[in-house]
């Protein structure tokens, strides 16, 4: 583990190369990255931007960039202990949003909502009310009968809000943790009071979500084999049916990037480690980050490859097949505030003025990312009868894959997946499947 840096237009294209480098290179959750993203000219009208698009399921995502406190590692779009009135002025604005944006493109129904951050849990009970409610009110959305994941910290929830929560329909809690040592969350820059964490997991057990999710970090330099599991056995001792275990990236602008502290030289082992306690542990893995006890969901008709995502707030992203765009990006608090500030202020939300067109190639790359990243791998039949053409075809760099061992092909289901050794790479891989422009467009941007 060498770097930390993006991939470069210096970094090797060969895989085998960047495998012997063993770089993390990054989380390829989302193809374009926002820092591909810029300004449209001339801008685009929102019921343009959808109108080829299928929208009788979409995905609904609410941004809530809100935070007690921010962490030496995040670099989220977010920001800390908002006043009263930037608070309510920026709910008033996502109302706004909401409500221009429904009217523009007037989907069939809301198949699957999530709230991010920042921190929903941020908001109060009668906030939450009332968003639930405004967004009710405006789309096509009934929250009883379909997934609704929630974010939330320790410290910004208890049983009053955690029972509203579930009445107003939340399926999923998701709690970053990040450590059950102090030593290390101290290393993370994360105040965090034990008690309080303890508090939150056994009520969120108690009042019985669908899904509760942990997410814990692996990689600080001062972190050891014996606290590592210390703290996932702290974490399954909790409850969880889901858990999320993220290597510690050391981003610009971050207060971890300030200080010049880098990651551990060890996130490989920690990664098979926690990978392989957490199989012993009856979980199954979905992801390189992911893995699941089993346990009932609620359903969707939503299609991630398919089916577009409209994005409510600053810094939500919204998706189309051929558009995604959002407002502008930072990750330093000052720029946070200034496009959050913009954003409360904004009358009409009917045009968009900051995103990333989609190349052809740039849809078969997503498919591809996207598919390739995640357990059910990537469906060959559904490429080809999409884009008219193997994913091979389109991407002769895949065969790479196959050769080193790190994909096979199931020709009874024509699905190709990530084999173990894959998964382990899957931050080698994601950003290795970028087109050079993208990756041009994500190394020039001026991050603030």
């Amino acid at each position: 583990m060498t770097t930390q840096s993006p991939v470069g237009a210096d970094t090797p294209t060969l895989l085998a190369d960047r495998l012997v480098a063993d770089t993390f290179a990054g989380y390829a959750y989302s193809y374009p990255h926002k820092s591909a993203y810029r300004q449209l000219d001339p801008p685009v009208d929102v019921a343009t931007a959808w109108a080829q698009q299928d929208t009788s399921s979409i995905f609904l995502y609410t941004h809530l960039p809100f935070c007690e406190m921010r962490c030496g590692f995040c670099n989220l779009f977010t920001t800390i202990r908002p006043g009263e009135d930037f608070l309510s002025r920026t709910l008033a604005a996502i109302a706004r949003q909401s409500a221009d944006m429904a009217e523009a493109i007037r989907p069939g129904q809301v198949a699957t909502a999530a709230f991010g951050g920042g921190t929903p849990s941020f908001l109060d009970t009668e906030e939450l009310i009332t968003l639930f409610e405004q967004l009710a009110a405006t789309w096509p959305v009934s929250w009883a009968d379909i997934p609704v994941s929630f974010e939330i910290s320790p410290g910004t929830v208890d049983r009053a809000k955690l029972d509203e929560l579930h009445r107003l329909g939340v399926t999923r809690i998701s709690m970053g943790v990040q450590s059950f040592v102090d030593a290390e969350l101290k290393a993370l820059a994360r105040p965090q009071n034990r008690e309080t964490v303890d508090n939150a997991c056994a009520e969120i057990v108690d009042v019985g979500f669908d899904t509760f999710n942990l997410d814990l970090i692996y990689g600080m330099e001062n972190q050891t084999v014996d606290s590592w599991l210390f703290s996932l056995a702290e974490a399954v001792r909790r409850g969880p049916n889901d858990l999320y275990l993220y290597p510690l990236y050391v981003r610009e602008l971050t207060g971890m990037g300030r200080t010049g502290r880098v990651a551990g030289e060890h996130r490989r082992e920690l990664y098979r480690i926690g990978r392989d306690y957490l199989l012993d542990a009856g979980f199954t893995q979905r992801s390189m980050r992911n893995f699941q006890r089993p346990h009932e969901t609620a359903n969707s008709t939503y299609r991630c490859q398919e089916d577009g995502m409209i994005g409510l707030g600053p810094g939500a992203r919204s998706y189309t097949n051929r558009l995604h765009y959002s407002s502008e990006f930072a990750v330093g608090q000052k720029g946070v505030r200034n496009i959050i500030e913009a954003f409360a202020n904004t009358e009409s939300f009917t045009t968009i003025d900051h995103g990333v067109r989609l190349t052809p190639e740039d849809e078969e790359r997503r498919f591809v990312i996207q598919g390739l990243l995640q357990m059910e791998g990537l469906d060959e039949d559904a490429f080809c009868q999409r884009f008219g053409r193997s994913s091979v075809d389109a991407l002769p760099q895949l065969r790479e894959l196959r050769e080193l061992g790190l994909a096979e092909t199931t020709l009874d289901t024509s699905t190709t997946r990530l084999t173990t050794l894959g998964f382990e790479f899957s931050d080698v891989i994601g950003p290795w499947l970028y087109s050079p422009a993208v990756q041009a467009q994500m190394d020039s941007y001026d991050l603030v």
